[in-house]
C-alpha cells in the first residue's frame, strides 16, 4: 500500500514539473519494481510489458480506427450530418444547438475522438447558429459537449483503451454504449431546451423546412448509416470481432473518401501521417500506462484499499458512487486520459471484487470522461473551440458549457441507478 501510495505521488509530481506522462509512469513504474524485486527483473518485466504490448493483436484496432475517423473527417460527412438535423430541428427554439449535438452523435459514431468531433462541429455548426443570432455561451456549450458524445457512442478509442488495460471485450464495450450514447444526445438537448427556456433569445427558432426538403437531407448522410450499421452491426451479429470490424470500417471509409473525390494524393499522405502521430502517442501512453500498472498490481493496494473502503461503506453500490465523485472531481483539474490511466489499475480490482460488471463499468469511466472534457478549468473540448475561435472569450466558453455539464451528472446518476441501459444489448451478442 504504501509503495503504491509514493509511486503515485511520484507521478503526480514530475507530472506537474511538465514531464511527460509517459516518461513519468515507465520511469515510476520501472523505478518501483526495482525497489521491491532488484533491477534485473524489473529490466525484464518491462521489456516483457513493451514487446507483449507493441506486438499485440487487438492493439491493432487503435490505428484501424483512428485512419477510420480521419477518412470520414476529410470527407464532409460531418457537414450533411448537421444539414439533416437541422432540416428537422432546427425551427425549434435552440434548435440549432440540438442539431449540433445530435450530428455530433452521428459523427462520432464513425470518428471515435472527442476533440475530433468538437473541432469539426466547430467549423460546421458555429458559422450557422451565429448567423442566426445564437449566443456564443449556448453555441460553443452545445459544439462542446456533443463533441463528447464521440468517445461514448462506438467505435471509441477510449473503451479501446480501457478494454485493453482491464481485458474486458471491446466488442461488447462497444454495443454497450449504444444506448448510454442515445440517453446522453436526449440530456443533451434537455439542456438546450432549459437554457431557451429561461432566455428565449438565446438560441431563436430557424425557418421551417419542408417534408421534401429533410427527406433529401436525410438522403445524403446514408454513408454514414452504411458504416455505422456495417461496423458495428458486424460486431453485434457477431460476423467479426472489434480489431475485424476496424479494418472493414477503415476501408469502408476510405472508399467512401474516394468516391467523393475528396482523398488526392496529397491529402492521403497527410492522412496516413496524422493516423501515425496519433497512434504513437496513444500507443507510448498505454505502454507507459502498463508498465505503471504491473508495479501497482505487484503491491498491496488493489486489496488493502478495497479493504479500506468496505470498512466505511458496506454497500458495494455506494463505493461506486464515491468512486464517480472521485472522477469528477480529478477531472476538474486532470487531463482525462491520464486520470483514467492512472486510477484503472487501483479501481478496477475494486469492482471486479465486488461484483460488478466490467462493461458497465467501462461506459461509467468513459461517462466522466465525458464530463471531464467539457468542465473548467482543464476541459480539452473548451480549449480546442476557443483555439478555433480566438474572437469568443473563454470564459462565455466556461459560462455556456455548465448546464451540458449538470446535464451530463444527471446522466451518469441515472446509469448507476440502471445498469441495464448499458448491459441490455451486450447481453444479446453472439460472441
Amino acid at each position: 500500500m504504501i509503495e503504491a501510495s509514493i509511486g503515485f505521488l511520484a507521478v503526480f509530481l514530475l507530472a506537474a514539473l511538465r514531464i511527460p506522462l509517459a516518461v513519468a509512469m515507465v520511469t515510476v513504474g520501472m523505478g518501483g519494481l526495482a525497489l521491491l524485486r532488484g533491477w534485473q527483473p524489473a529490466l525484464a518485466s518491462t521489456s516483457q510489458v513493451i514487446f507483449e504490448t507493441g506486438f499485440a493483436y487487438v492493439l491493432s484496432v487503435i490505428p484501424l480506427f483512428v485512419l477510420m475517423g480521419n477518412f470520414v473527417a476529410r470527407a464532409g460527412m460531418a457537414r450533411e450530418l448537421y444539414q439533416a438535423a437541422n432540416a428537422f430541428v432546427g425551427h425549434r427554439p435552440g434548435g440549432l444547438a440540438m442539431a449540433s449535438i445530435i450530428a455530433s452523435g452521428g459523427f462520432g459514431s464513425i470518428c471515435g475522438s472527442s476533440i475530433a468531433t468538437a473541432a469539426t462541429m466547430t467549423r460546421v455548426a458555429y458559422p450557422e447558429m451565429k448567423r442566426h443570432g445564437y449566443r456564443d455561451s449556448l453555441a460553443t456549450g452545445a459544439i462542446a459537449s456533443g463533441g463528447t458524445l464521440g468517445i461514448l457512442i462506438p467505435p471509441s478509442t477510449i473503451m479501446v483503451i480501457y478494454g485493453i488495460i482491464t481485458e474486458t471485450d471491446i466488442g461488447k464495450l462497444f454495443i454497450a454504449g449504444i444506448l448510454p450514447g442515445i440517453v446522453a444526445v436526449v440530456c443533451l438537448c434537455l439542456a438546450v431546451v432549459f437554457v431557451t427556456w429561461r432566455d428565449p433569445q438565446a438560441g431563436p427558432a430557424a425557418e421551417r423546412q419542408s417534408w421534401p426538403e429533410r427527406l433529401r437531407a436525410l438522403r445524403n448522410v446514408w454513408g454514414v448509416g452504411v458504416l455505422f450499421a456495417l461496423v458495428i452491426g458486424g460486431i453485434y451479429g457477431g460476423v467479426f470481432t472489434a480489431t475485424e470490424g476496424a479494418g472493414v470500417g477503415a476501408a469502408g471509409a476510405f472508399v467512401f473518401a474516394l468516391l467523393r473525390g475528396t482523398l488526392t494524393p496529397r491529402v492521403l499522405v497527410e492522412i496516413l501521417q496524422d493516423s501515425a502521430r496519433t497512434t504513437a502517442m496513444l500507443f507510448t501512453i498505454l505502454i507507459a500506462a502498463m508498465v505503471f500498472t504491473s508495479f501497482v498490481n505487484f503491491t498491496s493496494m488493489p486489496g488493502d484499499l478495497r479493504d479500506f473502503i468496505l470498512q466505511f461503506s458496506p454497500e458495494p453500490i455506494m463505493v461506486v458512487v464515491a468512486m464517480m465523485v472521485i472522477y469528477v472531481l480529478l477531472g476538474l483539474v486532470m487531463e482525462e486520459l491520464s486520470m483514467v490511466l492512472l486510477t484503472i489499475p487501483v479501481f478496477f480490482p475494486i469492482i471486479t471484487g465486488l461484483g460488478f460488471d466490467p462493461v458497465w463499468f467501462g461506459v461509467l469511466i468513459v461517462t466522466v470522461i465525458e464530463i471531464g472534457m467539457i468542465s473548467p478549468p482543464v476541459g480539452m473540448n473548451l480549449f480546442v473551440i476557443n483555439a478555433l475561435l480566438p474572437s469568443v472569450p473563454l470564459n462565455q466558453i466556461f459560462r455556456g458549457v455548465w448546464p451540458f455539464v449538470v446535464a451530463d451528472v444527471a446522466r451518469l446518476a441515472i446509469l448507476v441507478a440502471f445498469p441495464a441501459i448499458a448491459l441490455w444489448l451486450p447481453g444479446f451478442m453472439t460472441r
